[in-house]
């Protein structure tokens, strides 16, 4: 269905960071489209209410549209608002939680302090996963250029195709290092003739690259095979270590399944350690290679400063500390309230957020593994104490209606409530609503370059 729609102008973003304009009483998605360019869209899809396209041409630019720094801007997937100032991006990200607060948490003129930008905008994650495959995906211009030849692949999924992975040469979300590793290895096993996985038999030697850094300078490469070669495996991992002394922690793992998740899998250590330690106010937090951590640790730690600074601990408060994960956040405020509670549905995450407790001397967090409905009762309230304060931290789908009644009734004065996804938070702050008081939010810019911000929102006891 190739349709040319003419002059549309482009005047808000959408989900999935597309750019939104109208047509005929219709909405229309452009992707890579910046609010105020208009454009002549190439239409891919075409429903009642609205229209999905792509940019055939651009009529004029936006004012704020820059250009992206990254080669392959458009193609991977990731930071799909590259092509967009960084203020523009904050005041949408502002805008996407005021709108959420205000149409589904029904809250009147909330009070939203101004977003907290992001100290930097590019490198700042620390871990990134490569896919291997046998044969990259080629651009429009790679499949009209007789010259080129496709080779085997090591980098980012196309979006929306399992099997089809484009080679990265650089990318602007990790420190340089990670180039330069990812790039080494694919160039040497290329040279050495190993195989590259094939996605749909399922065979090939090479099957993912994950590569893991600190603030403190610590990195871990993790080689992830799936039909094993002994002789090839250590010769790839020692050229690895030479290559790359300062590697600490570099680790392979055999998988034969059908996915790639790896929880229920072994890593083998070949050098060095089988962790990294991140640090944090003088806090260390050991990252092995199935811990979960925040992707942008500076930003994360304004993440943290400002739910501690929206609790307003005095000392002898008992703190829960809800979707806990690998208690990050726990151990953070732990030596300036008298007790924390953590509760995770990950029992493998519970395991690590005792261990930072341990490491660093932490004595008064106790952590419990369980479905967070049928955990958060009464008669655990009534065992470990009923909460002073709440943090609640959970993934994108909020929380379970369960829970919020079980927060609505457990008596705490103050509830901070941390999200990565504003409308799901705005859905529960709803059902707070007769029992908490909104007292106001902070958005988070933990991703600079996506349509993704956290928000810290504030509720206090009526």
């Amino acid at each position: 269905m190739e349709k040319i729609i003419e002059n549309i102008l482009i005047t808000d973003v959408a989900d999935e960071g597309r750019g939104l304009g109208r047509y005929e009483g219709k909405v229309v998605f452009v992707s890579h489209a910046v609010p105020g360019d208009v454009v002549n869209v190439n239409v891919k899809r075409k429903k009642n209410k609205f229209i999905e396209g792509t940019i055939e041409s651009v009529v004029s630019f936006s004012g704020d549209r820059v250009q992206p720094p990254c080669t392959h801007f458009g193609v991977c997937g990731g930071c799909k608002w590259q092509n967009m100032s960084y203020e523009k991006q904050l005041f949408f990200k502002q805008k996407q939680v005021t709108d959420a607060l205000t149409r589904i948490g029904m809250l009147t003129e909330p009070e939203i302090l101004p977003i907290k930008k992001s100290s930097g905008i590019y490198h700042y994650r620390n871990r990134l996963d490569f896919a291997f495959a046998t044969r990259e995906w080629m651009t429009q211009d790679q499949m009209h250029d007789e010259t080129f030849k496709a080779l085997p692949a090591l980098g980012f999924h196309v979006p929306g195709k399992f099997d089809k992975i484009l080679n990265i040469q650089n990318c602007f979300l990790q420190d340089d290092l990670s180039d330069k590793i990812r790039n080494f290895v694919r160039d040497y096993s290329i040279e050495n003739d190993m195989s590259f996985f094939e996605h749909r038999e399922q065979v090939g030697f090479l099957r993912s690259l994950i590569i893991r850094n600190t603030t403190t300078g610590e990195w871990m490469v993790i080689v992830m095979i799936k039909d094993d070669n002994e002789q090839k495996r250590k010769q790839l991992l020692e050229a690895i270590t030479n290559q790359f002394p300062g590697i600490t922690s570099l680790l392979y793992i055999i998988n034969t399944k059908r996915n790639d998740t790896f929880f229920d899998l072994d890593f083998q250590v070949y050098k060095g350690q089988d962790f990294i330690t991140e640090e944090m106010e003088g806090l260390q937090f050991r990252i092995g290679p199935k811990s979960f951590y925040q992707t942008n640790p500076l930003q994360a730690y304004e993440l943290y400063k400002i739910t501690r600074e929206f609790a307003e601990f005095k000392g002898p408060e008992i703190v829960y500390d809800l979707y806990t994960g690998t208690g990050t956040i726990a151990n953070f405020i732990a030596r300036q309230v008298k007790k924390v509670i953590g509760m995770e549905s990950v029992e493998e995450a519970v395991k690590h957020a005792k261990f930072n407790s341990d490491l660093n001397g932490i004595v008064n967090t106790s952590f419990y593994a369980g479905d967070m409905k049928d955990l958060l009762t009464e008669d655990f309230f009534n065992i470990h104490g009923f909460p002073d304060t709440i943090i609640t931290d959970p993934p994108r789908a909020g929380m379970h209606a369960d829970v919020v009644k079980a927060i609505n009734n457990s008596g705490a004065s103050r509830v901070v409530y941390v999200s990565c996804n504003a409308a799901t938070q705005a859905r529960d702050i709803a059902l707070m609503r007769d029992h908490y008081r909104f007292i106001k939010a902070m958005p988070v810019d933990m991703f600079p370059h996506t349509q993704h911000v956290e928000n810290v929102a504030l509720l206090v006891k009526i």
